[in-house]
Formats: structure tokens, C-alpha cells, sequence
């Protein structure tokens, strides 16, 4: 009973429930290594005692918590309206340089509402009082600060006091200006006719404004685009970065760099262009895979001569610039990669000294390593200048959105972030999965979590930072696995993925900072909420204006028949699309063909005929909804009048945001990532290809037929989809987009 109080008091779950009916019971030595990656001593029975009496006697005491969320325009947190009366409050603001707000004291003869038993709304405004739309007024005392990050100090009679993080946000986030259709693409995986063996920053614009300007589209969703471990391979998972905060340099598109025109050695120049247009050859015509080392190390080159032409005065001062709005973390994120070229790029295999951030030897490698420093620096400044390209083309493309980012959960063991936040992650444990119906072993991703209290203690500044990052050049931002701003499962390491246990954030923080964000940038937030989702999690996203996603296949009514779900009962708060990144083309998954390339790298749990039977079932089920609904003209027997039908499905749901998977455009039968894999198959190393598999440049894209005849339903069927958007505008319960225990990647 200790051991399960104390590990309640810290958000580590004991037991959890894998289904409704279903509870799971954690083992004590997966809590007590949780604990401890916590900070928290629970070795013994004494331990745990010791740190129970500590825990309580600190909440019992406790006047804050760690952090308070005030959202503009609704009642006070009860924190805050149920500190004694005579307490004063005062705020340190986020932005230093801004006078600080009066001083506000609660009044004394407001009546203590731990004394009188009153409710502290009613305390404080008069029973029945209200401003008309349901939301009481604000207590006469509260003063509130200006939206942002602040820091609290109270002082309650009898001496207590106590400080915490208080976050001003706004109640929801930026909301897409209008319904509107865009494609998702695996940057990587659209190489042009310029390309350097992989699609890049300068593909990405093009695509931006061709199919906005062409295709009438609001916006391009990419994978992530976060600096990469770079290794011998390279892991080629855009989901498992060095660094979340900072963008990959290999995305650049070498010739858009405003220096390279200046390069003196143009022999060189012209050699190392040369040897890009091979690669990109062998990727487009000869069968290779895109290999991100081997583009890596001609762009590299390149770009250390490009490195070597100085600056113009105005270029030198948006450079000083951008380093001092990036401050210490890109000093720490260029200085992680200078001691990787030396020592390599896993930092627990570097001198003992290298490992801590705060050393002598670091200190001095700083000074040794300067030019190397700077010469990452500048590669992030200029990458960062053509994510800010990209987005321009887009909205001059009259995109209403423009770029969609993706955030992953989290970061590489032997990163960068993990190296430069130490005490922020939490050592000797991975983020996963639980076991589910599509996974008995649970799931271990490798990504070491951050620890819920550090990051409030912070102010949740590495959080903060790396969502300024991301959403400086975004339209909206996707944000991975958004349950994890909620709980995150931990696996302790050396234990398989079914003796972790759920960890929970303080959720509401964690969403107001995003939020927060977000109204700043005044970007649109999308959460990936595919599988089995914590109860309220999806009420409170959707309270809090983040859109989730809703695919089509799994889009049933898991409560009621299991049958396909009505597009008007579809939820309008998402973005809506056939297929994603992990999941099989939708050519792949009309015609079996996902079901035969498991079978025959050996990960079908059930015999080939059963599982294509199941399979034919369900895609049939789908297609004679279709059918009914007149969505299906072309009659059965033809794929790529199936493919225009499950998205002139889509245009009937209310969803504010259609996606399309660039490659169906095409027919290309292959996935980008096949989860359950590794060695077995190409993931994340794939062109985007044609229905034969032949790989296709963007300048042939663009000039598809079957692209074309695609994306035609969307200017036949955009005015009738957007009339049926205001119909089903109205408030219903959000439907499931998963069957129970379902996670997809």
C-alpha cells in the first residue's frame, strides 16, 4: 500500500487498463525503477516510507503547486481562489524588461473558504454571478498578467509563502481559416530533377507553391525534419532525432545557399554536383535506396566551401541575430556536434570528462573547437532560413495553411538534447507502448523520457524552446503520439516493453505552454490521437482547439455495429486522410497487396489465406459503403476509381483538414515505414514511385494523369463538401478513430 500511495503522489501507475474491462497490475520492480529514475528512493520498505512521509508532509504544506494554468476568459484554477484570505500575490513576467504588474491581495474579510465551506467562486463574485456566457467574472482582486510564462510569489499570513510557474494561455489554439485539402509527404522521398540524391528544403518550396497555385491546396504536411544522430548508418527514422529543437542541414538545397555563387573553386563545385546527379540517378532509374550518409557527405563538402565565403554585412547581422535569439541551446547543440566528428555521435561513448556539460574539458573544447562551432551554427541558421522560404512560398502560393511540422516524441539516447539537458531526461528508461491487440510485447522506441518535475521546475523551458523552433516557419504542427502530453509508458532498461508502466504530466501545463505557443506563432495544432486514448484525453484537446486525426479505415462505430462510420458523424476537429506514413498505400491496401509483403517477411500472426480473407472483408465492407453512398461511379473492379472514391468520401465528412498521401496520387503500393521492422525492409529509405514501383521526380508528379484525374475530385466535389461541413458543424461526441487497443505505428 506504501509503495502504491508514493507512486500515486508522483504520477507512476501500478496498474493500468489495456481495456475497459481489462486491469493489468504493474510489478513492484518496475515502480521502484521508476521511482528512481525519478529521484525517488523506494528500495526498501524504509525507503518508501521515509519518502511517503517526505511526499505528504510537502502536499499537505503545500500552498502552490509546481505549476498554475490561468486560461484567459474562464474561472481561476482553485489553487488560486482558495489561498487565505490576506494573501498577497505578485508576478515576476516571462519578459523581464516589462514593468511588473501590481501587487494584488486577496481582501481580508473575504471569507476563508476552508473555514466557511464556500466554494471559492462563490467567494469570491456572489452566488449566481456571471458575465452572460456562462463563465463567472473574475474575483475583483486578480489583476491578469499578459499571456505568457511567469513566475508566482505568494505570501499567506502567518508567515508561509510559496512560488510556482504560472502560465497565462489563451483557451484555445489558432484554428484553420478555412476547410481546405493539402498533401502529406516523406520529404526525403521526393526527389526532383535538382535533388542531391534525397527531396530537400528547396523540393519542398517547389511543391508548396505548384500545388497551391495549381491544385487549389491549403497545405503540405512533412515528416520531421529534426537534426539527425548521424552514424555509419545514419538511423534513417526521421522519429528518433539528435536534437528536436534544432532542423537537419541536410535538407538544404545547396545551390539556394546565397554564398555558393561565390565559391571560388568551382572545379570542386562542379565535381560534387556531378557526383549528386549519379546518386540521384541510381535512386531514380538503377533501384538504389535514398542513403542520407552517402547525400550527407557530398552536401557536407560542399557546404564547408560555401562556409568559407564571408558574409555580406546585412547576411553577418542576421546571423548575429539569429545566434542571439537561439542563445545557449544552439552554442550546446553545435558544440554536441563538433565533439561528435571527433569522439562520435553517441555521447556515453565519449571521455568521461566530454560527458558532462558543466566540465573543465568542455569548457575547454569550447574554446578548441570554436571554428567547428561556428561552422554548425551557420548550417542551422541557413537551414532555418529555408524552412522560412518554404513557408513564404506556400502562403505566396496562397496556401491558408501552408507547412505542417511534425514533432516526434522524443529524442536519441546519444543525441544532442539528451546530452545538453542531462538532468532534464530521465536516465535508464525508454518510451513505448503497452501490449495491445496489434502488439502482445508492447513497444520500446527508444527514446528516453523527460522527467515530469524537472521540466515544470524549468518553467518547461526545454519544451517551450523546441516548439519555438518548430513553429517559427509552421502553418500548424503535428504533434506525434499527442497522448504523451498526458502520460507516457516507460520501460525500464534491460526489461521488455510489458513490465513498463504509464507516467503521467502535469496535462494541463503541458497543454497551455503548447497553446501558448501556438497563439504566438498563430500556427494550427493537429495531435496524431490514433489507438487507444486515456479517457478526456480527447475532450480536452478539443476544448483546447488542438485538431486530432481521424483515418479512414479505422473511422468505425467500434461502440455500436462496428460498421463503417457515416461521414456525417465524422468529427470536424481533424484532419481527416485515407492512409499515413505507417500504414499501406491505399492502392496496397485495396488490393491485398500490404497483406502478402507481411507474409512474406514473416509478421503475419495468422495464415496467409486467413489474414487476406479478413482483409478482402473489410475492404469490401468499406467499398460497398462507398457504393451506397454514390461515391463509387466507377464501379467495382477498378483501383484507381476506388482511390478517388475514399476521397470524395473525405470531402463529405466535416473534417477541417483533408489529407492526401502524395504517393497515392500515383498508385505506389509501398509504405514508407512498415512498423515490427528493421533490417528486414526499407524503411524511410524510399522514393516516392509509381503504381509499377518505378520512382518518380516532382516535375513528373506534377505532370501525372492519374495525379490530376485524383485531385479533380477535389475542385467537383469542394463547394458541395464545405455546405456539408456547416451541416455537421454542430456539437456531437467525438466517435472513436481507432479500435480499442489499436496504435498503428
Amino acid at each position: 500500500m506504501g509503495l502504491s500511495r508514493l507512486a500515486a503522489l508522483h504520477g507512476v501507475a501500478t496498474s493500468y487498463s489495456p481495456s475497459a474491462d481489462v486491469t493489468v497490475s504493474v510489478p513492484d520492480d518496475t515502480v521502484i525503477a521508476v521511482l528512481a529514475a525519478l529521484g525517488v528512493d523506494a528500495a526498501t520498505p524504509e525507503a518508501v516510507q521515509e519518502a511517503l512521509a517526505a511526499a505528504e508532509s510537502s502536499a499537505g504544506t503545500r500552498l502552490l503547486p509546481p505549476t498554475l494554468v490561468v486560461w484567459t476568459g474562464e474561472p481561476l484554477p482553485p489553487a488560486l481562489t482558495a489561498l487565505p484570505p490576506g494573501t498577497t500575490l505578485d508576478i515576476g513576467l516571462e519578459d523581464a524588461g516589462s514593468p511588473p504588474p501590481p501587487r494584488m491581495r486577496i481582501p481580508a474579510d473575504r471569507p476563508d473558504p476552508a473555514v466557511s465551506g464556500r466554494a471559492p467562486a462563490e467567494a469570491d463574485t456572489g452566488a449566481g454571478a456571471g458575465t452572460g456566457t456562462g463563465t463567472p467574472p473574475p474575483p475583483a482582486w486578480w489583476a491578469e498578467p499578459p499571456l505568457g510564462v511567469h513566475r508566482l510569489a505568494v505570501h499567506a499570513p502567518g508567515g508561509r509563502s510559496a512560488a510556482c510557474t504560472l502560465v497565462v494561455a489563451p483557451p484555445r489554439a489558432p484554428q484553420p481559416p478555412a476547410r481546405s485539402h493539402g498533401f502529406l509527404v516523406q520529404l526525403y522521398s521526393l526527389l526532383s530533377a535538382r535533388s542531391w540524391g534525397m527531396g530537400d528544403l528547396g523540393d519542398l518550396a517547389d511543391l508548396a507553391a505548384w500545388s497551391g497555385r495549381t491544385l487549389g491546396a491549403g497545405f503540405v504536411q512533412v515528416n520531421p525534419l529534426h537534426a539527425a544522430v548521424r552514424g555509419k548508418p545514419t538511423d534513417p527514422s526521421p522519429y528518433r532525432p539528435s536534437s528536436r529543437r534544432f532542423p537537419d542541414p541536410v535538407h538544404l538545397h545547396i545551390e539556394s545557399i546565397p554564398e555558393y555563387g561565390h565559391v571560388p573553386d568551382r572545379g570542386t563545385l562542379d565535381d560534387l554536383r556531378q557526383d549528386a546527379a549519379t546518386l540521384s540517378d541510381t535512386v531514380l532509374n538503377k533501384g538504389a535506396l535514398i542513403d542520407r550518409d552517402a547525400v550527407w557527405e557530398l552536401k557536407r563538402q560542399a557546404l564547408e566551401l560555401v562556409a568559407k565565403v564571408p558574409l555580406t554585412p546585412g547576411r553577418r547581422a542576421a546571423y548575429c541575430d539569429f545566434l542571439a535569439e537561439q542563445g545557449q541551446a544552439l552554442e550546446d547543440h553545435a558544440l554536441w556536434c563538433a565533439v561528435a566528428e571527433v569522439h562520435g555521435s553517441d555521447w556515453h561513448t565519449w571521455p568521461a570528462a566530454l560527458r558532462d556539460l558543466r566540465s573543465k574539458e568542455i569548457a575547454r573544447a569550447r574554446r578548441e573547437l570554436l571554428d567547428r562551432i561556428d561552422f554548425h551554427c551557420r548550417l542551422a541558421w541557413l537551414t532555418d532560413s529555408q524552412l522560412a522560404a518554404a513557408q513564404r512560398a506556400a502562403l505566396d502560393a496562397g496556401m491558408t495553411i501552408g507547412i505542417v511540422h511534425d514533432l516526434a516524441v522524443g529524442v536519441h539516447p546519444g543525441g544532442a538534447d539528451a546530452w545538453a539537458q542531462q538532468d532534464a531526461f530521465a536516465h535508464g528508461m525508454s518510451v513505448g507502448a503497452p501490449p495491445d491487440a496489434f502488439n502482445a510485447h508492447g513497444q520500446d522506441w527508444g527514446l528516453p523520457p523527460w522527467r515530469p518535475t524537472v521540466l515544470a521546475a524549468s518553467g518547461y523551458a526545454p519544451y517551450r524552446g523546441l516548439l519555438r523552433g518548430l513553429l517559427a516557419h509552421a502553418g500548424a504542427l503535428r504533434i506525434d503520439h499527442v497522448m504523451g502530453l498526458f502520460r507516457l509508458w516507460w520501460v525500464p532498461e534491460g526489461r521488455p516493453p510489458t513490465e513498463g508502466t504509464y507516467v503521467s504530466h502535469d496535462a494541463e501545463a503541458m497543454l497551455a505552454v503548447l497553446v501558448l505557443e501556438a497563439h504566438r506563432a498563430g500556427a494550427v495544432v493537429l495531435g496524431e490521437d490514433l489507438g487507444t486514448v486515456e479517457p478526456g484525453v480527447r475532450e480536452a484537446l478539443t476544448r483546447h482547439g488542438v485538431l486530432g486525426t481521424s483515418v479512414l479505415w479505422f473511422e468505425r462505430d467500434w461502440a455500436g455495429t462496428g460498421r463503417p462510420l457515416a461521414p456525417e458523424k465524422w468529427r470536424e476537429g481533424c484532419l481527416a486522410t485515407v492512409t499515413t506514413h505507417d500504414l499501406p498505400s491505399t492502392a496496397a491496401r485495396l488490393t491485398g497487396d500490404h497483406v502478402t509483403l507481411r507474409h512474406r517477411l514473416g509478421l503475419l500472426t495468422r495464415s496467409l489465406t486467413e489474414e487476406l480473407t479478413a482483409d478482402a472483408t473489410d475492404t469490401a465492407e468499406w467499398l460497398g459503403h462507398l457504393a451506397r453512398l454514390g461515391l463509387l461511379p466507377e464501379g467495382e473492379g477498378d483501383e484507381e476509381g476506388a482511390v478517388r472514391a475514399v476521397h470524395r468520401f473525405l470531402l463529405r465528412t466535416p473534417a477541417r483538414m483533408v489529407g492526401v498521401w502524395l504517393p497515392d496520387t500515383l498508385g505506389d503500393r509501398r509504405p514508407q515505414n512498415l512498423p515490427g521492422t528493421w533490417d528486414q525492409y526499407p524503411n524511410w529509405r524510399l522514393p516516392v514511385a509509381d503504381a509499377e514501383g518505378h520512382p518518380v521526380t516532382l516535375e513528373e508528379l506534377a505532370a501525372a494523369p492519374r495525379l490530376h484525374r485524383l485531385m479533380e475530385v477535389f475542385g467537383r466535389c469542394g463547394d458541395r463538401a464545405e455546405s456539408l461541413q456547416d451541416t455537421h458543424s454542430r456539437t456531437r461526441p467525438e466517435p472513436p478513430t481507432a479500435p480499442p487497443g489499436a496504435r498503428p505505428s
